[in-house]
């Protein structure tokens, strides 16, 4: 078995959008998708966002079928 793993830089107001319209063009099998947060503070205090996913991919071994 061969893993690739993907990074997607989103932002707060396209990230559902970016995330199907990436998962629906890989290949292989999705494993896992992880969010990578970042904290922030603003002036109301400190809060989150996401920066951006890793995407995990399963991918079929040129070398399976032997």
């Amino acid at each position: 078995m061969k893993y690739r793993v993907h990074r997607l830089d989103v932002t707060k107001e396209t990230a559902q959008e970016e995330l199907e319209q990436f998962l629906n063009q890989l290949e292989g099998e999705v494993l896992t998708v992880v969010p990578y947060v970042v904290p922030t503070f603003q002036l109301m205090g400190a809060t989150a966002k996401v920066g951006f996913f890793l995407i995990v991919e399963k991918v079929k071994s040129s070398l399976q079928g032997r």
